[in-house]
């Protein structure tokens, strides 16, 4: 039987209200192409409608981004053919890639990704097709020798919370997902917050991206005001390992489709300071995945 049918994202994003920097980078978020030419895996949690990069293109325009970071989805499994491509499109100025990476993947195969602009692996206990914790010695080892990083997304922030050892101990950079997922009521002090908090004071080498609140809020659009606080304590924190993402086109979302204007705007409210928006969209995606800082 095959896996739900997602809904797709608000085809008519509205232009923000705020001017965002220069060199702006949205690092998370999917491409769903032709299927005919991009079979999903059999084995997957959803099934994604069509949002094919012609589509996320007019996206960066009317937001003002000028770089992406393309996550290849869970859907595809460890095939990442529609990411390598979306980036040889845009040209590595512009575009890098997380790559799904089998456990048993060789280095030859890590250093062909790693030529085609993939600068991480995804592992996550909410979806399948990556794998989740149980690997993160077995990716350390392969990835480090090409300088990637471990982008985890775990399904409840809790999670982190009986990771906080091997987390601090992990030989590569870490990328936690969607503000280490953890919920609005549960907030700021909440153990698996507390725990992404340390992780991020105790090492200089891992980074945490303000995305996708509105799956975790309990308050709820428009202004996701539980959500607020737990963004402001990450800024707080650790403003030089902050990053953001839109997560277009938002799979498996099945409530009320947020625009992605609004969004990009309430970060912005969020991050009043133009230095540390500066930082957030500019600086901070250019030392983590190797873009020139001036676009």
């Amino acid at each position: 039987m095959q896996p739900p049918l997602c809904q797709g994202p608000d085809p008519r994003p509205r232009k923000p209200k705020f001017s965002i920097p220069a060199g702006a980078t949205d690092c998370h978020c999917h491409l769903f192409e032709e299927p005919g030419k991009y079979p999903l895996a059999a084995n997957r949690s959803y099934t994604p409608p069509l949002c094919p990069l012609s589509d996320y293109l007019k996206l960066m325009e009317t937001l003002g981004l000028a770089r992406t970071v393309q996550v290849n989805a869970s859907a595809y499994g460890h095939d990442n053919s529609v990411t390598l491509d979306a980036i040889a499109a845009l040209g590595q100025s512009r575009a890098r890639g997380v790559a799904g990476l089998h456990p048993d993947a060789t280095g030859r195969e890590i250093e062909r990704l790693h030529a085609g602009g993939m600068r991480g692996v995804r592992l996550s206990t909410s979806v399948k097709g990556y794998g989740g914790p149980e690997l993160l010695e077995i990716m350390g080892r392969k990835i480090q020798p090409f300088g990637w990083h471990v982008q985890l997304h775990v399904d409840d922030g809790r999670e982190l919370a009986e990771l906080e050892q091997p987390l601090l101990r992990h030989p590569t950079p870490l990328v936690f997902d969607h503000l280490g997922r953890v919920r609005g009521a549960d907030g700021v002090g909440s153990p698996g917050f507390q725990v992404l908090l340390r992780v991020l004071k105790r090492r200089d080498d891992c980074w945490v991206k303000i995305s996708s609140w509105y799956r975790l809020s309990n308050s709820g659009p428009p202004d996701y005001a539980d959500m607020k606080p737990l963004a402001a304590a990450l800024v707080a924190a650790r403003p030089d390992r902050v990053i953001w993402g839109s997560n277009w086109p938002h799979p498996i979302w099945h409530g009320t489709m947020p625009n992605d204007g609004d969004l990009l705007d309430l970060f912005c409210e969020w991050v009043p300071d133009e230095a540390a928006r500066q930082r957030i969209l500019v600086t901070n995606p250019a030392h983590l995945y190797g873009f020139d800082e001036k676009p």
